[in-house]
């Protein structure tokens, strides 16, 4: 397939392929499919002639870069004309939500903005044969039909998010942090934990804990439990397992052990972290990102086989214990590019079908960073993302949920990572903060939503995503976190 692209009706010469992949008809990324822009043309090329779509980051002047995806397309000789294809998309995700949440009438107040995107873009397609004409119809239409899209998505958001708050159908846990090891001797820092948060999650990361073998550390989680134990806060904790390798030992690395005694090891490992915090932690996060870290290349059944033995071993550590299995990267783009991985909603269904013993699942959330799974996206996409996740009769714990309070640079700079509304500060951090957590608590079946860094720190997995500045001052995110808890918890 090949793509012309427009900007302003005039062909660009330079368009950076940010978040690129082609994905199939369930949404699944291709593998061994090329990406490639050159002379105005983004040509796509995959190894078979089923349908495809592409999804990448994209302008929209008045919003910002987020990343959109096109429909499946037919493969033909002559270009598709990108613009009108983004816009397209938008407009039959807007009538598929509009289904799902019964929007069957026009919606009160926006009623006039979807039919202007939907005039605009019936023009478009009515001078298709002139391909600047209809790209800048598009992109008319787009600007409308994605303002329009998430004006519905709040909409359906706010009935539903008021309803559950007057009945009070929130834990005390529901809004959560992960801490910072390194500042839980900071007063300043655990008195403002305490201000916003019920629930905490504390680290842990296996490479450090037992950074040789059979000679374990838990100095740093001790610390942690010691400052946090008599603090009326529910404690949780975790990964105990991510085959990522920096969380995985050295010497785990080193000794080219195959799948039964890596699994004996890790199971050994779970139980001996479990059992130690048993009457304090309640709340572990068995393994995360299995879909999607594998260093050791461990085939489906051998994931599956580790997703079980976590459980099992938390399980025999704590017979209480609530063990939740944390999914990476909900979209799944990293399957058309990564090896020895699972596409998120394929391992949710594997999990289940195989009869694993867990309790909740939990899906990792960051936006801000041009890295897989990190490119920023639209409320009425992460609202439908969640909707797809919901569909298991399990608890949703949304998890590691972050946004930058201003501009990065590299992979943290906006124009190569995504914008929402307008460049990232303060301000934006807080909207958007505001907008993602009614959306979630929206759903009935999303138990709670931890937040990933509660202040700024130089090791960040998205730049500039804290509550707090380095200095421990609050931004306005925090601001808005604590009108959201004083609205659920001040009745």
């Amino acid at each position: 397939m090949k793509f012309q692209i427009f900007k302003n009706g005039r062909v660009v010469d330079k368009f950076a392929l940010c978040g690129a992949y082609l994905f199939g008809g369930d949404g699944t990324g291709i593998r061994r499919a090329q990406i490639t822009f050159k002379n105005g043309f983004i040509e796509c090329e995959r190894p078979n002639l089923e349908t495809a779509g592409l999804a990448l980051l994209w302008p929209i002047d008045g919003f910002g870069r987020v990343l959109l995806p096109t429909t499946c397309l037919p493969e033909r000789q002559r270009p598709y004309n990108l613009n009108v294809e983004i816009a397209r998309a938008k407009l039959m995700q807007i009538v598929n939500k509009r289904e799902d949440w019964f929007f069957f009438n026009s919606v009160e107040d926006l009623g006039n903005i979807c039919k202007e995107a939907q005039d605009l873009f019936i023009r478009a397609i009515q001078n298709i044969s002139e391909p600047p004409l209809a790209s800048k119809l598009a992109d008319e239409s787009l600007k409308k039909a994605i303002v329009y899209s998430e004006k519905l998505a709040i909409k359906q958001t706010e009935s539903l998010f008021e309803t559950r708050s007057k009945s009070h159908g929130f834990g005390r846990g529901c809004l959560g942090c992960r801490i910072d090891p390194m500042q839980i001797d900071d007063p300043v820092y655990v008195e403002k934990l305490l201000e916003l948060f019920g629930s905490v999650t504390i680290p842990i990361n296996w490479a450090q804990i037992e950074s040789h073998k059979g000679s374990f550390d838990f100095s740093t989680v001790d610390a942690c439990i010691d400052a946090l134990a008599e603090r009326k806060l529910a404690l949780a904790a975790g990964p105990l397992l991510c085959f990522s390798k920096k969380y995985l030992p050295k010497w785990l690395l080193r000794n080219g052990a195959g799948f039964e005694k890596i699994r004996e090891t890790a199971y050994q490992f779970v139980s001996k972290v479990v059992t130690r915090y048993s009457s304090v932690v309640h709340t572990w996060y068995a393994v995360s990102g299995l879909n999607v870290f594998n260093h050791f290349g461990f085939r489906f059944e051998q994931i599956l086989e580790l997703t079980r033995a976590a459980n099992m071993a938390v399980k025999q550590g704590s017979d209480r214990a609530l063990k939740i299995i944390e999914i990476s990267n909900p979209w799944g783009e990293y399957y058309a590019t990564t090896s020895n991985t699972i596409p998120p909603l394929v391992y949710m269904d594997m999990v289940v079908q195989s009869g694993i013993n867990f309790d909740a699942l939990g899906l990792q959330m960051r936006f801000g960073k041009n890295q897989s799974g990190m490119h920023v996206r639209d409320m009425m996409q992460i609202s439908a993302i969640l909707d797809c996740f919901g569909s298991i009769a399990k608890p949703l714990y949304i998890t590691n949920v972050g946004v930058p309070s201003r501009d990065g640079a590299g992979l943290h700079d906006g124009k190569v990572a995504g914008i929402w509304h307008g460049e990232w500060d303060q301000s934006q951090q807080g909207q958007w903060i505001e907008q993602f957590y009614k959306i979630a608590f929206s759903k009935p079946f999303v138990s709670s939503v931890t937040y990933s860094s509660f202040a700024d720190t130089k090791n960040s997995v998205i730049a500039n995503s804290g509550l707090l500045t380095g200095r421990l001052e609050p931004k306005e995110s925090f601001r808005t976190l604590k009108k959201l808890h004083d609205t659920i918890f001040g009745r």
